[in-house]
């Protein structure tokens, strides 16, 4: 798949809510994944596919999603971004939230390489 192809997967997958099947079959073994920050101050990237696994499988756990939107994709070269908006309660704290952020994805050899997400600032 090109960078394009690659890209209306992630479009297509996210809509459906198909986290596994997007890491299963998009995503490189190597993966880099970046958030903007982390809850308990640890490194705010994760390498390989079973490091973001498991950042997928917590935020299955620990968030009931309301609506999920994934609006783009926006392709140059190697490169796409993503802009996610989630209506979210964190199950420990009850706490209902409206996120929105945008992921910034890079492609080699048809597999998605790294991605870094950026939140909405304000």
């Amino acid at each position: 798949m090109n960078t394009e192809e690659v890209a209306q997967k992630v479009i297509e997958l996210v809509r459906k809510q198909a986290w596994h099947e997007a890491l299963d079959t998009l995503y490189d073994k190597n993966i880099v994944s970046v958030e903007a920050r982390t809850m308990d101050g640890s490194s705010p990237e994760t390498h390989g596919i079973d490091g973001v696994r498991g950042k997928t499988d917590w935020w299955l756990q620990n968030m009931q999603v309301h609506s999920f939107k994934a609006n783009g994709p926006f392709v140059a070269h190697d490169r796409f971004v993503v802009q996610y908006d989630a209506d979210v309660t964190d199950k420990n704290s009850k706490k209902r939230m409206q996120l929105s952020e945008v992921g910034v994805y890079t492609v080699k050899d048809g597999k998605i390489v790294r991605e870094e997400f950026l939140p909405r600032a304000g």
